[in-house]
């Protein structure tokens, strides 16, 4: 008589501790993992707007003043945006690591993520050693701010009260609550 190999009774125990093993792995991620992308996009805001209180320390000031500078249309120099820039920057890692007023930070993130883009427009010989495919590394470390905006919406999500799951949840035809096994019909794994 045939057997199936997923019936073996050893594969269902290895399988058993696999799904067991994966249910506290995803479980663990899910409870870390905004947490861990909060204070890591923070760490990261704070330490580069600080970088910015000191003239010369950050790479990202020249190319950061002068977009500045041509978005007021020369009305604010310098000497007036790297403080403010750094400022600006500073508060939305401490409002980030700090957790607390998330929308108002994540609002200060919105608006500088769009002027730190503007470079690739106003100034593209910069950011670009061959427009629009192959960025210089100014291109580069600005394209890169797609990944932040990413990171920056997945913490959006959580401001009402929303979490990371590790399986979907639903519900059976009377209402019970039920998580799918790995190798189940809607497990993505």
């Amino acid at each position: 008589m045939y057997r199936s190999f997923a019936a073996d009774p050893r594969w269902t125990s290895w399988r058993d501790r696999y799904d067991r093993l994966d249910r506290a792995i995803t479980g663990r991620l899910a409870r870390a993992g905004i947490v861990v992308l909060r204070l890591g996009l923070g760490l990261v805001f704070l330490w580069f707007g600080v970088l910015k209180f000191f003239p010369g320390l950050s790479p990202a000031q020249d190319l950061a003043t002068r977009t500045i500078e041509q978005l007021t249309l020369g009305v604010v120099g310098p000497d007036v945006s790297l403080p403010i820039l750094a400022a600006w920057e500073s508060l939305i890692g401490l409002g980030l690591i700090s957790g607390r007023f998330l929308r108002a930070t994540l609002f200060l993130f919105a608006v500088q993520m769009l002027g730190a883009a503007t470079p690739l427009v106003l100034f593209p010989a910069e950011t670009f050693t061959q427009f629009p495919f192959a960025p210089t590394l100014e291109g580069q470390y600005i394209i890169k701010n797609v990944v932040l905006v990413g990171a920056a919406m997945v913490i959006g999500a959580t401001v009402r009260g929303g979490a990371l799951v590790p399986a979907p949840v639903t519900r059976t035809a009377d209402g019970e609550v039920s998580r799918p096994a790995a190798g189940q019909a809607g497990h993505r794994g």
